[in-house]
């Protein structure tokens, strides 16, 4: 084999950087498919796909705040008030399908008032991201109690329950709209104006100002993205049981949708991610959660985990950033 040069160890280097969270996939898919038997089957690979597409979804929106320097703190509770109402107007309508159009059109519109709302209070109210949105996980928490009684909501539509378990070639339907929203939003960051806007202003608030980039309205766009997946997944979260609950619904989704973007290499002072590193760090813990339950790890350790594998993902960046 050829030994390294000087020249070729920078690029080795850059590339190892670029794909530290793919590199990280395949080492932990591979690791896990060798220390058990039972992961390595087919049908267990896709319900980690299904596990992991509602938060996925989040985290896909997240991932468009993040670059632009923000935080959202509320796409966990506003998946629940936007399945609640969504369940709730489902169950009023007579006709089975409208009812069903009803279920998916009432959560996406309510997941985009919510997130406009958001980039409301940050952009015009000029509020900073956490404060905004650790206000509004609260009140969208709540409402989703007060509108289901602090219950569960349910529905006995049978068209709703199979499209939440809908299989499409051998691949659960979420799985399918998560990968097909990943595929667009990575279009949009990559390759539009929208997409660099969001970069830039993630980097550089003031420059982009100057540059004559419009700050607030790109910056509202991402809240109201995230709100959008909000709404997608709610739909998706609510169909697969045909009922959602107002207290356990998208509870620490927004911790998972934070976790997966830094881990898949955004980062957290804004400026750089991708849409596909995001997707990697979504599998990633989605197979660690699954490998622990294979493995007969404690179910209140498992939090121990995951927690240990954002704040390496941080101190990676941190320490790429000084270097």
């Amino acid at each position: 084999m050829e030994p390294l040069t000087d020249a070729k160890r920078p690029a080795l280097k850059n590339f190892l950087a670029r794909n530290r969270p793919f590199i990280a996939l395949v080492v932990l898919l591979t690791a896990c498919a060798i220390s058990n038997e039972y992961f390595r089957s087919p049908q267990n690979l896709v319900n980690i796909t299904r596990q992991v597409a509602c938060s996925g979804i989040a985290a896909l929106g997240m991932t468009f705040v993040i670059i632009a320097g923000g935080i959202d703190l509320s796409v966990g509770s506003l998946l629940a008030v936007a399945g609640v109402g969504g369940v709730l107007c489902m169950n009023e309508i007579g006709s089975p399908y409208l009812a069903v159009g009803a279920a998916f059109l009432v959560p996406l519109l309510i997941g985009l008032a919510g997130g406009a709302f958001n980039g409301f209070l940050v952009t015009v109210g000029k509020i900073p991201s956490f404060i905004a949105t650790l206000g509004t996980l609260s009140i969208y928490r709540s409402l989703s109690l007060y509108f289901a009684n602090a219950g569960t909501v349910s529905s006995s539509n049978e068209i709703f329950r199979e499209v939440g378990n809908c299989v499409l070639l051998g691949i659960p339907l979420p799985t399918w709209v998560f990968l097909a929203l990943a595929a667009v939003f990575g279009i949009i960051l990559k390759h539009t104006a929208f997409g660099r806007h969001v970069c830039a202003i993630g980097s550089n608030e003031n420059a982009s100002r100057y540059a004559a980039i419009r700050v607030r309205m790109v910056t509202f766009g991402t809240y109201v993205i995230a709100g959008f997946c909000s709404g997608v997944a709610a739909f998706l979260f609510s169909s697969r049981l045909n009922s959602i609950s107002s207290t356990n619904a998208g509870l620490s989704y927004e911790l998972d949708a934070i976790a997966a973007a830094i881990i898949g290499g955004t980062s957290m002072s804004g400026g750089k991610g991708s849409i596909a590193g995001t997707v990697a760090g979504v599998l990633i813990l989605g197979i660690i959660s699954n490998a622990l339950v294979m493995w007969n790890a404690p179910v209140n350790l498992q939090g121990l985990v995951k927690g240990a594998v954002i704040i390496v993902a941080v101190l990676i960046q941190t320490r790429r950033t000084k270097n």
